[in-house]
C-alpha cells in the first residue's frame, strides 16, 4: 500500500507541475502509446535475454512483494523461535528421537505446527541440514558454522539476482528512450516540408521518448528494484536467525539460551517480546513433558 502512495505522489507531483507551468498533456498523450511501446518492448525483450526463465518468474514474485511487503512477519520469528527450541529441546532429551523429524520434515508433527515455515523447503532444509551436521560430531563447532555461512552467502547472493536484473533495466531505459527519441527525429526529418506546427508536434512527440526513459527508470523501475533489494534483505534476517540459534546448539548453550541469542539477533521490527516468548517456551516444555 505504501508503495501505491508513492507512485500516486510521483505522477501528481512530476504531471501537477509540468501542467502547473503552462504545458499541455496533448502531445504527450498522443505519442505515449507509442513511445510506451518501444521503450517498453525493447525493455522487457532485454530482460528476457539477458536473464533464464527461473530469474524472469522470480522477478515477477518480487515485484508483487514491493507491493505486499517482507514474507516474514513478526509472528513468524516467533514460530521460527519456537520450532527451533521444540528441536533443540528434544535433542538435548533424546537424541534418537530428533533424527525423525530432522530426516522428513513434511511429515514431522514438530513442523508440522508451523505450517508456513514447513512450507519453505530452504528453511527447512537448512535447520534439518545444520542439525544434522550438528550430529556428526565435529571436532570443531566452527567447521559447522563456517559452512553455515557459506550456504547463507550462496543463498543471499541467489535471492538478489532478481533485483539486480531489474536495476540493469533501470539503467538501461533511459538510453531505450533515446533510441525512441532518435526514430522519432527520423521521423520528423522525413517531414522536413510540413509547416512549423506540425514539425514542433513532431518533435515535441520524438522528445517524449526521452523523457518516458528517464521517467521511468529513476521514479519507478530504479525504486522498485531498490525495494526488492530491501525486502530480500529484511527476509534475510529469517535465515540468519537459523543461524544464530544453531550456532549457539554447537557450542552446548542451554536450549533457553540459544534461543535468546536469536531473539536478540532479531530486527526490532519483527523481535518477540521476552515474556511472550518465556510464556510460549514454557508451554511447549510442559506438554513435551
Amino acid at each position: 500500500m505504501f508503495a501505491i502512495v508513492g507512485i500516486v505522489v510521483v505522477i501528481v507531483m512530476v504531471f501537477g507541475g509540468y501542467l502547473g507551468s503552462g504545458g499541455t498533456m496533448g502531445i504527450i498523450l498522443k505519442a505515449l502509446p507509442f513511445e510506451m511501446v518501444m521503450i517498453g518492448g525493447a525493455a522487457i525483450g532485454g530482460f528476457i535475454l539477458g536473464n533464464d526463465s527461473g530469474t524472469v518468474k522470480s522477478s515477477g514474485r518480487d515485484i508483487i512483494r514491493v507491493f505486499k511487503g517482507a514474507y516474514w512477519t513478526p509472528q513468524d520469528y516467533r514460530d521460527l523461535l519456537c520450532l527451533l527450541f521444540e528441536l533443540i529441546w528434544l535433542s538435548r532429551q533424546n537424541p534418537v528421537a530428533v533424527e525423525e523429524h530432522v530426516e522428513s520434515p513434511s511429515t514431522s508433527s514438530i513442523f508440522a505446527r508451523y505450517p508456513k515455515i514447513q512450507a519453505e523447503h530452504e528453511a527447512i532444509e537448512l535447520i534439518a541440514d545444520t542439525l544434522r551436521a550438528a550430529s556428526m560430531n565435529y571436532d570443531d563447532p566452527h567447521q559447522v558454522e563456517e559452512m553455515l555461512d557459506k550456504r547463507l552467502e550462496a543463498r543471499k547472493h541467489h535471492a538478489l539476482h532478481t533485483s539486480h536484473a531489474v536495476q540493469v533495466v533501470a539503467d538501461a531505459l533511459p538510453a531505450l528512450g533515446i533510441v525512441a527519441a532518435v526514430l522519432g527525429i527520423i521521423k520528423t526529418m522525413g517531414a522536413i516540408d510540413e509547416p512549423p506546427s506540425v514539425l514542433g508536434a513532431m518533435i515535441g512527440g520524438a522528445l517524449t521518448g526521452t523523457f518516458l526513459g528517464v521517467f521511468l527508470a529513476y521514479c519507478f523501475v530504479g525504486p522498485i528494484a531498490g525495494r526488492m533489494r530491501m525486502i530480500t534483505e529484511e527476509d534475510d534476517h529469517f535465515y540468519q536467525l537459523i543461524r544464530e540459534v544453531l550456532i549457539a546448539n554447537l557450542h552446548a548453550h542451554p536450549a533457553n539460551i540459544c534461543i535468546e541469542v536469536g531473539r536478540q539477533n532479531t530486527p526490532h521490527s519483527c523481535r518477540p517480546e521476552f515474556n511472550d516468548l518465556e510464556t510460549a517456551l514454557r508451554e511447549l516444555k510442559k506438554n513435551a513433558a
